[in-house]
This record gives structure tokens, sequence and C-alpha cells, in this order.
């Protein structure tokens, strides 16, 4: 994704995309590279929290071991 593109969210019936063409998106995809992964002697503390333990968009994202433990259940449409 890129500033500027459009994306649609429809919780009722649980759809997530961006708004853009197929041509953009193979354009796009030639032009990928993985970005470089910094290395960091901080392997603790929160951010080590989030990478390891937060949940994808699909998913809610919440911490993994937060779910089911809030008392009453998350309908699917709400996350």
């Amino acid at each position: 994704m890129r500033d500027g593109d459009w994306i649609e969210l429809d919780a009722y019936e649980g759809v997530l995309r961006i708004d853009i063409g197929d041509d953009e998106i193979r354009t796009r995809l030639a032009a990928w590279q993985a970005a470089q992964q910094e290395i960091s002697e901080d392997r603790s503390g929160y951010r080590k929290l989030y990478v390891e333990h937060v949940l994808q968009a699909d998913e809610g994202c919440d911490f993994d071991f937060l779910v089911g433990c809030r008392g009453a259940d998350v309908p699917r449409h709400s996350h």
C-alpha cells in the first residue's frame, strides 16, 4: 500500500480491500523488494511484545494473549 491508496472496509461483510487496479498491482509487485530488517539490540520491551504477539487485521489487531479474556464475546464485526 502507498499513501493515497483507498481502502474499503466492510465490517459486516468481513471485507478489507485496497482499491487499485490489477495493472497497478502487477507493477507494484514487479518493483517490490523486501525491506531490510532493522538490526536492533533491543529485543525486549514493547517492541518485542508487539512483533511477537499483535494479530493481523483480519484477526482483530489485538494481542493474541488477550483474545477471549475480556469477559464477553467480541463479535467479528467489531474488529
